[in-house]
């Protein structure tokens, strides 16, 4: 009877650190919600600001950067405008950027921006600057005159 008693304890030891550590490592994940909300901030800014000074924070800034959340900034032509995860991709045309799976994102995402003003993409792959790793995402994004905002969740 011992034995059970001490195997239960155990057991749900092991299983309530198994929910912290889930738990925990979702913190450090950003939400839909969460994504959502920054984009809504970040077109915001975008029209009291300008698209220079918008362009600048989002790519070098820390008003819109939280865990693996970012902005990404576009011109409807698949320009990068601004970027939170990679300075170095500002200023280069990635309409024919296609994902591990041969799907070219950046058109769909430049697509959805023209059809549907807003809204969440298609899922695709992109690298997590959190983990360095390939991961499957899909981004929120809302147009803003002939460009677009938006910020992805990784899954």
């Amino acid at each position: 009877m011992q034995f059970l008693s001490t195997f239960k304890v155990l057991l749900s030891t092991f299983a309530m650190g198994f929910l912290m550590a889930s738990a925990v490592h979702a913190a450090d994940q950003g939400t839909a919600a969460e994504a959502e909300a920054m984009t809504k901030r970040a077109v915001a800014y975008l029209k009291a600001n300008g698209p220079e000074k918008s362009a600048e924070e989002f790519t070098n800034g820390k008003l819109f950067k939280d865990r693996d959340l970012y902005i990404a900034y576009y011109d409807l032509g698949g320009k990068v405008l601004g970027h939170g995860a990679n300075a170095k991709l500002v200023g280069k045309d990635l309409i024919g950027l296609k994902d591990p799976d041969g799907k070219l994102l950046v058109q769909m995402l430049c697509d959805l921006a023209k059809t549907k003003g807003k809204g969440w993409s298609e899922t695709y792959k992109f690298r997590n600057p959190a983990t360095e790793k390939i991961a499957e995402k899909v981004m929120y994004l809302e147009r803003v005159g002939d460009t677009w905002v938006g910020v992805g969740v990784y899954k």
